[in-house]
């Protein structure tokens, strides 16, 4: 079974900086870590190779430095790490990023599966995963806590949905979701990282992708505009409490919600 792991590069903190002009995030303007959900989504494929067989191979668009991740998908397993890397893909939304993806997909054959984490943890969309689904005109399950079965035909999975839990199977080719309640990612190995360290991370592309239309990627292919994008600023503050006993400080606290109109 052919398995491609979609994945991305997030922020690993809140000090990332905001373009002016596109109020696009700058990506190289802070430490980054693989989005948290995305090895969810690796692990699942990683234990569906090892029932069934096949590749496991992680894509992602992003800055090159985005290696440095997939070295890390190499370590855990997977077999092949590809990145889509180009300035004109920058600035896109939800729209452009999965039409992006759908084009390095076909560039790589297709696949039986394609796995996505259930969102990521900068944009927080969920969006990603279905509408690549609908780029490449497959079925999709999103939300997926557990796979029931697999073959080479079908897979079959439970849905955690907002207020059911439901049953699906899905012919393959097909696109899943899945949810950090799925499994426990394993930890890189030391040993596959030494034995996976000369392998090379592929890196293509606008030119490489089969349909040249700039019209669907980067700024120019988003619908959707952001209107503000700002780093949020620390709004906790220490505050100190007088008296010089319970009582005496359970009365000066009293007194600042009241000032406040909280009580």
């Amino acid at each position: 079974m052919k398995i491609i792991v979609c994945m991305k590069q997030v922020p690993a903190g809140t000090t990332a900086e905001i373009d002016p002009e596109t109020g696009a995030m700058k990506r190289s303007s802070a430490a980054t870590r693989t989005n948290p959900y995305d090895l969810f989504a690796l692990e699942t494929a990683i234990r569906i190779r090892e029932q069934v067989g096949g590749t496991v191979t992680a894509l992602t668009m992003g800055p090159a430095q985005a290696e440095e991740m997939m070295k890390d998908a190499y370590a855990m397993g997977a077999d092949d790490a590809v990145i889509l890397s180009d300035r004109k893909f920058a600035g896109s939304d939800v729209l452009a990023t999965a039409f992006t993806l759908s084009q390095g997909i076909a560039l790589l054959g297709g696949c039986d599966l394609i796995l996505c984490g259930r969102q990521t943890t900068d944009g927080d969309t969920a969006q990603v995963g279905p509408a690549l689904a609908e780029y490449l005109g497959i079925p999709h399950a999103a939300w997926v806590a557990e796979i029931t079965g697999v073959s080479e035909t079908s897979i079959s999975v439970r849905q955690d949905l907002v207020s059911v839990s439901q049953e699906s199977e899905l012919l393959l080719p097909c696109l899943i979701t899945v949810d950090k309640d799925i499994n426990v990612p394993r930890l890189p190995s030391y040993r596959l990282k030494k034995a996976t360290e000369a392998r090379p991370v592929k890196i293509f592309s606008y030119k490489d992708m089969p349909e040249q239309d700039m019209s669907k990627f980067g700024l120019l292919g988003s619908p959707t505009n952001v209107v503000e994008m700002f780093t949020p600023k620390p709004a906790e503050k220490q505050v100190e409490i007088p008296g010089s006993n319970g009582s005496e400080q359970a009365q000066a606290l009293f007194d600042i919600l009241t000032a406040k109109k909280i009580i």
